[in-house]
């Protein structure tokens, strides 16, 4: 068993230069100060050792000599210099405590700043990845930390095998045998150590998915957007039932690991105890015999004793660097993941305006372990300075339009083309600085309302009307000027202080952060499908000036947006089935004509509801 445990310890072997690498790297300075106390600290324990011989034996021989002034004196001296090592100790590790909180801030703040480059350079096919979950919840609350206690362990094995060295030529003296007895003492709490370790890291990799569950679990209970549903539905006695089941797992799982831990380590305890009670017996008869002087008793007690505390604090060091290996595996693998999507090493310009256009050529693609085609073979022309709008049901494939053209995806075959361009032919930077876009799912960011729009070009943040021309494009002027405190009021409910929008004031936020982004391209998702048909209508008045001299790609499901546009396709199952302008559209009586034809009797039934109510009030 032991042997098998000291094999998967090596095997983590080559991770240890790369985490004290990366401590050194944020804490040189503070890493230097924790070396020099540690040696300090290694070395007082044997002066407080010595200090104690010299002063039984120096009370010893007071009492025989009456306690005059003249024996007594020595005594006392030596009674301060034990108190002042003692001090000097206290001291030492009140200012070791200063420099580890130190060390810690500085490498935990290190180390969260290479998780987060990290989570934003991977491609967003990591974030539809479990596995991507996996690593990142691995490397944020557990591994992340892993380094620093790696440096501090080997701090604590240092400062320990100088007191244990120390400790064992004061014990040879006594007899050659008396260290080897020491170390005896030690072995099966070693194996105890790192099966428990061992143990335990396996059981975190084999529970990380339900973590990660009662994670989610807790977050469906406790989370603002989802309060209002889970009562709605009644949904919290289900929810609770479910965390409560993945909490009963993990619960019975740990148990029995600290369990089986426990009665290993009370049979490692207990084979230590006789050794140590053996020892001590020889040595307490060698004293009885007359080979001893109480002074010297006292050393031995004190030398083993500590030595063998020694050994314990070297053994749990042991463990934790090697509990600390295991999880260092779990944080580099996370550091290794690399990117697909990469720009070419000689880019192309990017123009500061489109002459020709944006051209999906053949197009194929497959989302990450999706069995069936988001495109297949899709070809597409959005010409320059144009308003393009592309209509179609859910699920085919709109979306993944603007995720390939925002190189979020690579295309599996074909190619996409900007100007006659290769998009991978431009540095992905560049390429997206063209761009500007609004997400169905527009992020709610709990920052103040200038701060939320200025996020679309943080160039601008200091050009309040810039920012506000942009948000008077968005139609969102109007509801900003009714805010506390105008551009300055803090939104959402993170924070003390924040004031809560509609999900249509929210889009039309987000639409002013698109359009605060100057660029030559830009592409709408769905931009009017939270406001109602007055805020939709005075948005659709504005978007031509905004929208003039810069090509537009508009994905809708209202056609009421789409007639606006001067070429309109319609998109079914990865393919264009259709295209022409609304007029054409009408006239041919195809799918779009149909559709429009429904959205205009809903319109009406939804008119004549509302005048209905109107006339009964």
């Amino acid at each position: 068993m032991l042997f098998k445990i000291l094999r998967k310890a090596a095997a983590q072997f080559p991770y240890m230069p790369q985490a004290l690498a990366m401590v050194w790297q944020a804490t040189r300075v503070y890493t230097l100060a924790w070396g020099v106390l540690l040696v300090i600290q290694g070395v007082l324990p044997v002066a407080t050792v010595y200090l104690t011989r010299m002063l039984v034996d120096g009370i010893a021989d007071g009492f025989k000599a009456g306690g005059s002034w003249e024996s007594v004196r020595p005594t006392l001296i030596l009674v301060v210099l034990m108190a002042l090592v003692m001090l000097l100790a206290d001291v030492l590790r009140s200012i070791t405590s200063w420099v580890r909180t130190g060390q810690s801030e500085l490498f935990q703040d290190h180390i969260r700043n290479l998780i987060h480059e990290k989570s934003v350079a991977v491609d967003l096919a990591f974030y539809e990845s479990p596995e991507f979950f996996d690593h990142l919840h691995r490397a944020r609350y557990e591994a992340s930390h892993r380094p620093l206690s790696l440096m501090e362990n080997l701090g604590s094995l240092v400062q320990n095998g100088i007191t244990l060295v120390a400790m064992s030529a004061v014990l040879v003296q006594f007899g050659l045998w008396l260290p080897a007895a020491l170390v005896l003492t030690t072995i099966p709490a070693l194996a105890a150590v790192l099966r428990q370790h061992g143990l335990q890291h396996d059981l975190w990799l084999k529970t990380t998915q339900d973590e990660r569950r009662s994670w989610y679990w807790d977050w469906l209970l406790t989370s603002p957007e989802t309060a209002a549903e889970v009562r709605i539905f009644s949904l919290g006695d289900h929810f609770r039932a479910a965390y409560q089941e993945v909490r009963r797992r993990l619960r019975a799982e740990r148990l029995t690991v600290a369990r089986d831990s426990a009665l290993y380590e009370i049979a490692a305890r207990s084979l230590a105890l006789l050794i140590t009670g053996a020892t001590m017996a020889w040595m307490v008869w060698r004293a009885l015999l007359g080979f001893l002087t109480l002074g010297d008793l006292a050393l031995f007690y004190q030398a083993f004793n500590q030595g063998k505390q020694m050994m314990g604090s070297l053994l749990e060091s042991v463990g934790q660097i090697y509990s600390n290996s295991l999880f260092l595996e779990n944080l580099f693998e996370f550091f290794g993941l690399e990117p697909e999507i990469k720009g070419p090493d000689h880019p192309a310009p990017a123009p500061p305006a489109l002459k020709e256009g944006i051209r999906f050529e053949g197009v194929s693609f497959r989302y990450p372990e999706s069995e069936s085609p988001a495109l297949s073979g899709f070809s597409l022309t959005v010409p320059a300075g144009k308003i393009t709008a592309i209509v179609g049901s859910n699920g085919a494939g709109k979306s993944t339009l603007v995720k390939l053209l925002c190189r979020l995806y690579d295309p599996g075959s074909g190619s996409i083309r900007i100007d006659g361009v290769e998009l991978r032919d431009y540095a992905i930077e560049k390429l997206r600085g063209m761009i500007t876009v609004l997400f169905q799912q527009p992020v709610h960011f709990s920052a103040p309302v200038r701060e939320n729009i200025a996020l679309g070009n943080l160039e601008l943040k200091e050009s309040l009307a810039a920012i506000a021309l942009a948000a008077e494009g968005a139609a969102a002027d109007g509801f900003i000027r009714r805010l506390p405190k105008g551009y300055e009021t803090l939104l959402g409910k993170w924070f003390p202080g924040g004031a809560e929008l509609s999900v249509g004031e929210w889009q039309r936020l987000a639409l002013a952060r698109a359009f605060l982004r100057r660029a030559p391209v830009i592409i709408l998702d769905e931009p009017t499908s939270a406001m109602d048909s007055w805020a939709e209508a005075d948005w659709l008045d504005r978007f031509g000036a905004l929208a003039a001299g810069r090509t537009t790609l508009l994905i809708t499901h209202r056609f009421t947006t789409a007639m606006r546009a001067d070429i309109i396709h319609v998109m079914e199952e990865g393919r264009i089935a259709e295209s022409g302008t609304h007029g054409e559209l009408l006239a041919r009586g195809g799918r779009y004509a149909q559709s429009w034809a429904r959205q205009m009797q809903a319109c009406d039934r939804s008119r004549s509801i509302n005048c209905a109510a109107e006339g009964r009030n």
